[in-house]
């Protein structure tokens, strides 16, 4: 049986925006490029020329014209883009002033509001002139706590707009989880929600919130959007910050104005996942992030005027930044903010057809979850309008491509990609050009010069190794916070291969070009899709008295990944139902619910290199009965036993 499951006929890839390309360069370049990998080929021999035509087959508008497209082009770090060049990220997301719809805002309670792409424009101007008002300038940092509503998305438009500095992340952080990102980047400015609803719950964000601005000193100006708590009133917050509630803060006005920055001003802060201590604040640039954005939505999604993209995500996870961004294709968006499993399962299967959605962005969970219930959308759901299903987060099974070809929608293009919030983008990818092959990532993003190396250096075919770019690309973040030589960049991306970026996926490449992610090579966690830090458990482990010493890992475990927690305990104490209670407690109280282990279980030693650090990968290889590496470096090998064929991993 051939393993390709869909492929597009003669008529739909040359309806698609990447065909359109295609001719759009072989008529420019006189080029015969006849299908994706002779494109992606000639992307990457070619990157300034494909850059270029990037800028000039979406109409980024530049203020300033650029000395060149790319100096110092083999350097990484160092390569400049578009140097010379100013531009504005909002502007080109508020491209247009019409009357069709730009946003759909749906909450877990029904609620749904609708803006115009005029109305969101009236919005954001009415929102920067207050930003404005309260001292927001060039380069101060803008912070959000807040749920996928309209809101986040007027407040990161309007910050934007001004050359301030976005950093967003979402209610489901505890206060550390918050204060350990957003302390590092002293914002002037914080939007927050009073409360916030999910799985049928409003919860009250009051107490969190006081104890975050007890932390935030550079604080002078706090914005509350009561949201789930609609009796919230200023004065329930201390702060020496002035606090304004959201409607009393700014009316809509008449046309937002646009300040020109350079292609490398910071555009947002996100962060990493904290596996060595707190986060790191990843720093990304305005030209690269809306270039490769509009490639990937306008070519590898083809998304434009008329289509509806919806991606469940939280504003904590980089697929928030990158689904917003379809607003610079022309797209339309849907903001989905709550559980997607409340009050069942088939919830945004019914927003799908409600909203007529032609791009649905999902997770292997939410696929594995579905068909585990049994739900078959194609035989309950009418599904015309999807066009592409896109899934991220972590692999996607064999199985679930199955599924979605038997019971979800037939002649759907489903594309698995994988990135990063390192990049805020992808380095492989779908295509609206190649077939669908059975439990594969169609290939390589455009202009990304992706290869799989093996422990050597040396790039391999059908083997497994590390992920890898060998070439500058403009959505490389432009540094670190307060790194200001670049030494952490340095060792967080160049270190395994200079001169060369690595960020830790454990990859293979297919003879035909596909690829496949077999997961982290560090040891960040990915349970549903999420990437979490192990930092950012043991933190709060260590206030539980009753635990000497911790390591989590990451478990396969029905196609996706379990958070397990293993625990040395003080002498004389038992690990019963109380004290996993307590730990779990103490660390969603902190974290967030995905930090909080599945399952605990007790050891005597954790195993330690030499120098003392916990070695995660080494545990994680031996619950999953792979061979260990490098047990020399360990100061007690002996250790590992403990946690090979343990029965309380084979179970629920």
């Amino acid at each position: 049986m051939s393993d390709i499951l869909w492929q597009p006929d003669a008529k739909r890839i040359a309806r698609s925006r990447m065909d359109g390309f295609r001719r759009f360069i072989n008529q420019r370049h006189h080029l015969k490029l006849d299908d994706y990998p002779a494109l992606h080929q000639w992307s990457i021999d070619q990157r300034e020329a494909f850059w270029q035509a990037i800028v000039d087959f979406f109409g980024i508008s530049f203020h300033t014209q650029p000395d060149a497209v790319l100096r110092g082009g083999l350097k990484m770090p160092g390569a400049e883009w578009f140097p010379g060049a100013t531009l504005n990220f909002a502007e080109h997301l508020l491209s247009r002033r019409d009357d069709a719809i730009a946003v759909i805002a749906i909450g877990e309670n029904g609620q749904r509001e609708l803006l115009t792409w005029a109305e969101l424009a009236q919005q954001v101007a009415g929102f920067q002139a207050s930003l404005q008002a309260a001292g927001v300038v060039l380069g101060d940092r803008v912070a959000a706590c807040m749920p996928n509503t309209w809101q986040t998305l007027v407040a990161m438009l309007a910050t934007t707009s001004l050359g301030a500095i976005w950093s967003c992340s979402s209610p489901d952080f505890g206060t550390h989880g918050v204060i350990d990102r957003f302390g590092q980047i002293e914002p002037k400015v914080l939007i927050t929600c009073a409360g916030y609803r999910y799985a049928g719950k409003e919860i009250d964000q009051t107490v969190k919130i006081n104890e975050i601005l007890e932390q935030l000193p550079s604080l002078q100006q706090l914005i509350i959007v009561p949201y789930a708590r609609t009796h919230a009133q200023a004065t329930d917050y201390r702060t020496p910050a002035n606090v304004t509630l959201w409607d009393d803060f700014y009316e809509p006005d008449d046309e937002p104005h646009f300040v020109p920055v350079p292609f490398d001003h910071p555009l947002y802060v996100l962060y990493s996942s904290g596996t060595t201590g707190v986060p790191k604040c990843i720093v990304h640039s305005t030209g690269g992030v809306l270039l490769q954005h509009v490639k990937e939505h306008g070519l590898h999604v083809d998304l434009g005027p008329g289509d509806r993209l919806f991606y469940y995500t939280t504003c904590g996870w980089m697929m928030w930044n990158w689904l917003v961004s379809a607003l610079a294709v022309g797209s339309a968006v849907v903001l989905y903010d709550g559980s997607p499993f409340y009050p069942d399962n088939e919830r945004l299967l019914e927003l799908l057809d409600d909203e007529q959605v032609s791009v649905f962005g999902t997770s292997p969970k939410f696929l594995a979850t579905l068909e585990s219930s049994g739900i078959k959308p194609r035989e309950s759901y009418d599904l015309t309008h999807l066009k592409i299903l896109l899934c991220t987060g972590s692999a996607l099974s064999p199985q679930s491509y199955d599924f979605v070809y038997r019971d979800f929608k037939p002649d759907v293009c489903l594309s698995s990609m994988s990135g990063g919030t390192d990049i805020v983008s992808c380095f492989v990818n779908g295509n609206p050009m190649s077939p669908v092959r059975r439990g594969e990532i169609m290939g390589k993003s455009l202009a990304m010069a992706v290869e799989v190396w093996n422990d050597a250096g040396q790039p391999v075919v059908g083997e497994k190794g590390e992920l890898v770019c060998t070439r500058p690309f403009p959505a490389m973040p432009i540094g670190l916070w307060n790194d200001p030589d670049g030494e952490k960049l340095r060792k967080s991306y160049f270190s395994q291969f200079p001169g060369v970026w690595a960020q830790g996926d454990y990859a293979e490449q297919l003879p035909h070009g596909g690829m496949l992610i077999h997961g982290r090579s560090d040891a960040v966690l990915n349970p549903g899709g999420v990437r979490i830090g192990t930092a950012e458990i043991y933190r709060q482990v260590e206030k539980v008295p009753q635990v000497l010493d911790s390591v989590a890992i990451g478990q396969q475990w029905q196609d996706d990944v379990r958070v397990v927690l293993f625990v040395r305990l003080k002498e004389g104490v038992a690990l019963d139902e109380a004290l996993q209670q307590q730990i779990r407690q103490v660390i969603r109280a902190n974290t967030t619910p995905r930090h909080v282990p599945a399952k605990i279980v007790a050891v005597t030693d954790i195993p330690r290199t030499i120098s003392g650090k916990v070695v995660e990968l080494a545990v994680r290889n031996v619950v999953h009965g792979e061979p260990v590496k490098n047990t020399d470096a360990l100061a007690n090998p002996e250790a590992l036993e403990q946690f090979r064929d343990r029965p309380e991993l084979t179970g629920q």
